[in-house]
């Protein structure tokens, strides 16, 4: 339910007067993060997309939810969502990317492995985890991470030596890419412990230093309502991001490594280029 100049969470209607584009991206995803939560463990229905890929009533409520958010806070911005998909005039001077919930199959299946994704393009970000209560953010210069109310800066490192993998399809850089061959490098197996997490949650956790790295494969992902929230949160850090080419990601991007630093980041493209 939104109102103009105003949101519900929690049950409580909170003015937007005074936020900047930061503050927006975490009420946004904290509304959001309250719908998943509050929808977690119902029997939901699953909306097909084709390909595999689905939504629930849960993915559907939460965008709802937060695009009432953005709308009150920011009513001229325009507004791509996972499910609702552009809002607003596409050529307007700020878009807002959404994904109300990143791992719907884990969220389907009682996996709490989840996040609620919204970034401003080129700008302010967040990430929630609506399990563990933490909001990772982004003022577009530094990362954050929110938890009991206190914010506290993220710092990468890649001490953990774990590294998240995605293995969802499709697979557009194969032959010459495969993730799965990246898991059987001997160099890999040397230095690193994989992880599949199936959410961009882990792009968050590599800012946060909770993981060293995180690949996938993929096209451009620098405009994706998947990736825009982790990678704008990652670049903050000062976490090494380019594409499984080792390019600067854009439109002409394939794929992403996101590392914790660069030492890390030369192991991991020296055994994808191998």
């Amino acid at each position: 339910m939104a109102l103009r100049g105003a949101y519900i969470l929690r049950g409580m209607i909170v003015s937007d007067a005074g936020l900047d584009d930061a503050g927006v991206a975490i009420a946004a995803v904290r509304a959001g993060a309250d719908v998943v939560r509050g929808m977690y463990g119902r029997r939901l229905g699953r909306i097909e997309k084709g390909d595999g890929d689905f939504a629930t009533a849960a993915d559907v409520e939460a965008e709802k939810t937060i695009l009432g958010v953005i709308r009150a806070a920011r009513p001229g911005d325009a507004v791509l969502g996972e499910e609702g998909g552009q809002q607003g005039d596409a050529g307007a001077g700020r878009q807002w990317l959404v994904d109300p919930l990143c791992g719907t199959l884990n969220y389907a299946v009682g996996n709490m492995l989840v996040a609620v994704n919204v970034a401003l393009r080129g700008g302010a970000a967040a990430v929630a985890d609506p399990f563990s209560g933490e909001v990772f953010f982004t003022d577009g210069e530094s990362s954050w991470v929110r938890r009991d109310g206190a914010d506290a800066r993220l710092a990468p490192t890649a001490a953990t030596r774990l590294v998240d993998v995605n293995l969802d399809p499709p697979f557009p850089g194969a032959p010459g890419f495969r993730a799965v061959d990246l898991l059987a490098h001997p160099g890999f197996v040397e230095r690193f412990r994989p992880r599949v997490v199936s959410t961009t949650l882990a792009l968050a956790w590599v800012a946060a230093g909770k993981r060293a790295a995180y690949v996938t494969d993929g096209g451009d992902l620098s405009g994706s309502v998947h990736f825009a929230a982790g990678i704008a949160l990652c670049r903050a850090a000062g976490c090494v991001v380019t594409g499984i080419d080792g390019a600067p990601i854009g439109p002409a991007g394939r794929g992403l490594v996101v590392a914790a630093d660069s030492e890390t980041h030369q192991l991991l493209m020296s055994m994808i280029r191998g």
